[in-house]
């Protein structure tokens, strides 16, 4: 048993692995996204052997929102937990996920009694427990509850289980994102932030050994702006007139990023951005 209550010196069974190396995957966009995650899964898993792989898969379905189909495909290609952020409502199917899917992860900071979980703690063979967490900003942002304060609880919460935490941070301020790394520096093992489809180059390990980045990047057509075609973005801009933002197609990459964390401590050694592309069909 992990004993409680500690983050820096922790012992671990020895039946245990000695590091725990977790794949986030930035942003899934549309299909081009699922496509990607299909196709890279395989080859990242050569490369980097990760043991445990979350995606955030708010954007899978048709660009907007996720449903128990694109969810399914996404598990099926070797994705362990979905997160999600501020699309969630975006599809109906979704209500299925959040009864059903102990897989799928949504924003903890919704008020009390919306379906679904915040947090979930994954153990596969050979491994110590990964709590993973997903929270949402407020700033320009819906106004859920205040993420701090939830973090705090249930971060002292899932500590009682284990001291090995990632939290996805869904939120569209570097401040915000920064501030929230920095409370919980020491309490949780990794902190990466998604939303803005923009992958930063800030990516560090703080004093307390909690790994950062402020955003992930996002999987799918980066020939676009944001994951869309590019045109319509532009003329809404000129036009402030409604415009379908179609999921654009070409130039299709994986991001995110690979955390390795010591099984003993919970603290990170290492974080590295992923940024790959899907190579061209022949």
């Amino acid at each position: 048993m992990l004993r409680v209550g500690c983050f820096l010196a922790c012992p671990t069974p020895s039946a245990y692995l000695e590091a725990v190396k977790i794949l986030f995957i930035g942003d899934i966009v549309g299909e081009p996204g699922r496509r990607a995650v299909s196709e890279l899964i395989p080859r990242l898993r050569r490369q980097h052997s990760p043991d445990l792989i979350i995606a955030n898969g708010e954007n899978s379905a048709g660009g907007s929102g996720i449903t128990p189909n694109t969810a399914g495909e996404i598990f099926a290609a070797g994705v362990n937990i979905i997160t999600s952020g501020d699309h969630l409502w975006d599809q109906k199917e979704v209500v299925g996920l959040l009864q059903n899917e102990s897989r799928f992860v949504r924003p903890l900071n919704y008020p009390k009694g919306t379906p679904g979980q915040g947090s979930v703690v994954y153990q596969a063979d050979n491994q110590p427990p990964i709590a993973i967490l997903n929270l949402q900003g407020r700033t320009f942002m819906p106004d859920l509850d205040n993420p701090f304060v939830t973090a705090r609880a249930e971060v002292e919460r899932l500590r009682q289980k284990t001291n090995i935490i990632f939290l996805d941070f869904h939120a569209e301020a570097t401040s915000e994102k920064i501030a929230m790394g920095r409370m919980l520096d020491g309490q949780i093992s990794a902190l990466i932030g998604t939303h803005t489809h923009v992958q930063t180059a800030d990516e560090q390990i703080f004093p307390g050994g909690t790994a950062y980045l402020s955003d992930a990047g996002f999987t799918g057509p980066h020939e676009s702006v944001i994951g869309r075609e590019i045109e319509p973005v532009i003329k809404r801009f000129l036009t402030l007139q409604p415009q379908r933002f179609a999921v654009a197609t070409e130039r299709v990459m994986l991001q995110g990023a690979l955390v390795e964390i010591n099984a003993h401590t919970g603290r990170a050694e290492n974080i590295q951005r992923i940024s790959e592309l899907l190579p061209k069909a022949d």
